[in-house]
């Protein structure tokens, strides 16, 4: 079983929140407010906050400023992740990935089942590294984004959790990045 050994620092990350809302405002935002007391309880600095709405070209823009800028290594999404016509939170970003995390929706709908049952199979929760930064989109319940956050976050963005996590990989994710052209796929 997973644990987390003091033998190693703390290191804080710097994560930005992106809300995916047409009716969502910053004072009522209970998906991102959860997520940003969570992030910061536990340690990691917001590095930006956002609200945006439905739209393909908005969600994608965001995302994609806050790739290009080194002073974010995660992006968290909340929102637009069911199956209505305005939802396409995983259309605008999985485009952008160069890397799919499987594993990371599967486990948030294991976590899911045991709180909401067959529910579950209405979020397209997804995750995936674009431009050596974690990308993870939530769906937009605050409960979603506890579950997310508490059951897999939590401990993947902690450098102290054994017997491995994403922090002490991130290092090395631009890897084909700085490879180039030089090896034939």
């Amino acid at each position: 079983m997973a644990d987390q050994t003091d033998a190693r620092r703390f290191i804080p990350l710097n994560i930005a929140v992106l809300t995916v809302s047409d009716t969502r405002r910053p004072e009522d935002d209970r998906s991102g407010d959860t997520l940003t007391q969570r992030l910061t309880e536990a340690g990691h600095r917001l590095a930006a906050r956002s609200i945006v709405p439905d739209e393909v070209p908005a969600i994608r823009g965001q995302v994609e400023a806050w790739l290009r800028d080194p002073g974010v290594d995660v992006v968290i999404t909340t929102g637009g992740t069911g199956f209505t016509g305005r939802d396409v939170t995983p259309e605008a970003l999985e485009p952008l990935f160069e890397k799919r995390m499987d594993g990371f929706s599967a486990v948030f709908h294991r976590i899911s089942y045991d709180k909401i049952g067959t529910s579950t199979l209405q979020s397209r929760a997804t995750a995936g590294v674009a431009q050596a930064t974690y990308v993870f989109v939530l769906p937009g319940s605050p409960g979603a984004c506890r579950d997310a956050w508490d059951g897999i976050l939590a401990q993947q963005l902690d450098y102290r959790h054994r017997p491995c996590n994403f922090v002490e990989i991130m290092p090395r994710l631009d890897e084909h990045l700085r490879r180039g052209a030089s090896i034939a796929v």
